[in-house]
């Protein structure tokens, strides 16, 4: 089995159609494919899926709040039918909405207009503040991504509004109820000590976490390293993905990222009761 267990499309912040994944997918060889797209259910259908020949895998990744840090948690397996999560999801995207309607407010003062327009042209169904920084882009008003989020979204920007997410228990549980498996995405890039990663990943078992993504594109192998190990202490299953957006950011591509090794792969998500490819 070839596995990719995170990735976006276009129903998100990434810049392509599903389809483009399960070509891309294919052609790569992958068999398993989880689109996890921001507080929303990518399902596709069954003759779409057979005729590229790979199991996808239902997903999705949420936003939350841990001691007052946004922490992202990737469901796998979940049921899209299940009311508690897609009651869960549904406040999600309100508060996203919500907050792209409060930044525009902002950008308007600074005479910046155009954004709602903008993202009415979008395919996605949770706008994030990627679309924004897009925008900006777009319009001439800041040259990429990075000085968008540094020069109004980020924490110091002109335009920057604090999210309003919901708590790593209400997550974990919804996930759960959704015949899911969370998954802690990502563990090496919040900005945390040693001692706080450790605390997170306590602190997310104990709130009904069962497994944390290990290798993901771009990881430090030291890093990958110790978050195999953490995982082992305690317990956890490991899953691996390439958090996969754009085709254009040559650095990263669909099942790009560095296995998981053999002592690890023991532990491998595949292998949790719940796991029905």
């Amino acid at each position: 089995m070839k596995a990719d267990l995170h990735c976006h499309s276009f129903f998100s912040d990434g810049k392509h159609s599903p389809e483009f994944l399960l070509q891309r997918a294919k052609e790569l060889s992958i068999t398993h494919i989880a689109i996890t797209d921001h507080d929303c259910i990518t399902m596709l259908n069954k003759p779409l899926v057979d005729h590229y020949r790979v199991k996808v895998i239902p997903g999705v990744e949420i936003s939350c709040n841990w001691e007052s840090k946004e922490i992202h948690v990737v469901g796998l397996g979940v049921d899209h039918k299940n009311e508690a999560l897609q009651s869960l999801l549904a406040r999600q995207r309100a508060a996203r909405r919500e907050r792209v309607a409060a930044i525009n407010s902002m950008l308007e003062t600074q005479e910046i207009k155009g954004l709602p327009q903008y993202v009415k042209s979008l395919p996605c169904v949770s706008i994030t503040r990627s679309h924004v920084a897009d925008f900006l882009v777009s319009s001439g008003i800041s040259k990429n991504r990075p000085q968008a989020f540094s020069k109004y979204l980020g924490k110091q920007g002109r335009a920057f509004i604090p999210s309003n997410w919901n708590s790593l228990s209400l997550t974990n549980e919804a996930i759960s109820s959704a015949g899911g498996i969370p998954v802690l995405a990502h563990p090496g890039r919040y900005s945390l000590n040693k001692r706080q990663l450790n605390e997170l990943v306590g602190a997310f078992k104990h709130r009904g976490g069962q497994a944390i993504e290990v290798s993901y594109g771009g990881i430090n192998p030291l890093v990958q390293k110790n978050l195999e190990e953490i995982a082992l202490s305690k317990g956890l299953f490991v899953s691996a993905g390439s958090d996969f957006h754009d085709a254009k950011a040559h650095w990263t591509d669909l099942g790009k990222f560095p296995a998981i090794t053999a002592r690890a792969k023991k532990n491998a998500v595949w292998k949790h009761s719940k796991w029905h490819p």
